[in-house]
């Protein structure tokens, strides 16, 4: 694995973030001026992208081979994907709405499964699920999943509202091995680190048939997929940045674009009118969920 690329000579990135970010250009007011927080974006439809940042995570070929060569069958993508959408969401509520206690036994979890993730003398790639620059690539990743749907959610953010936004969501990898200090310290800061970190992104034959699958929501039962496989591929689509759809051949036209951004100035609209505590209502039981689990001893992935 590199070292870490805040601390690398490397200043600049070769790419623009116009290739590494999705575009967001409907300027509407947002709906309230105050600091923005992390757990404002606990929104049912900023989940909307999950498969969208799955992929994003799997760009680092040492993730995606961790998680196509994983020996914990339990929590395979592609045999079990309700229970790895269950746990994956379970960790977000709990490293953003859960105290040090829960999220301490959150990671003993994890370590639990994660110690055998790792890679064998026949993988391509060497990994170890324990890795934090690993780590810290997928809590970047989920970060930009929050950024983005919040923004197309609530509108664009200031300058200052996003720093308060990034400020508060540190412990998306902290909750694993990731340390303060390995956390770029600023949203610019993280910025040059997304950039930089897109230029790892290699998404090899293997790894796109796995991406193209989960695209096409082929590890979902036919029912659903015959119902929601449109809605749910245009929304993957769209959620990833230009890099990912270049290397996985997917089409994306700027009338695609603006029926994505449409889609949202009409669910922004909607959700005005929604309580928070309805909008949020899953990641409540989660966290109830949780707790439930922590106190009686059961398993929590």
């Amino acid at each position: 694995m590199p070292t870490h690329y805040l601390d690398s000579e490397k200043s600049e990135s070769s790419l623009r973030t116009d290739q590494t970010r999705i575009t967001i250009t409907a300027e509407r007011r947002r709906w309230a001026r105050k600091p923005a927080h992390i757990t404002d974006a606990l929104d049912f439809w900023s989940f909307a992208g999950a498969a969208a940042n799955v992929i994003l995570q799997l760009g680092w070929p040492e993730v995606a081979y961790g998680v196509m060569e994983s020996k914990v069958e339990s929590g395979a993508l592609t045999a079990h994907p309700w229970k790895r959408a269950r746990t994956t969401t379970q960790y977000l509520t709990v490293a953003i709405l859960g105290n040090e206690e829960e999220r301490k036994a959150y990671r003993e979890a994890v370590n639990s499964v994660h110690r055998h993730v790792k890679s064998d003398a026949n993988s391509p790639v060497k990994y170890n699920a324990f890795n934090r620059e690993l780590q810290l690539w997928v809590a970047a990743c989920l970060f930009i999943g929050f950024e983005d749907s919040h923004q197309l959610l609530h509108g664009k953010m200031s300058e200052e509202q996003a720093e308060s936004f990034y400020q508060s969501a540190s412990t998306l990898g902290t909750t694993l091995q990731v340390t303060e200090e390995m956390w770029p310290a600023t949203r610019a800061d993280f910025e040059r680190y997304w950039n930089l970190g897109c230029e790892r992104v290699v998404i090899d034959e293997r790894t796109k048939q796995y991406l193209i699958d989960l695209v096409n929501l082929q590890m979902i039962a036919w029912p659903i997929r015959l119902v929601f496989r449109n809605l749910l591929r245009f929304l993957t689509v769209g959620f990833l940045p230009p890099i990912y759809r270049d290397q996985l051949d997917l089409e994306w036209t700027e009338d695609d674009r603006r029926r994505f951004e449409h889609l949202f100035i009409f669910v922004s609209f909607v959700n005005r009118f929604i309580p928070r505590s309805v909008r949020q209502a899953g990641n409540t039981i989660q966290m109830r969920d949780i707790r439930r689990r922590i106190k009686t001893s059961k398993n929590l992935v």
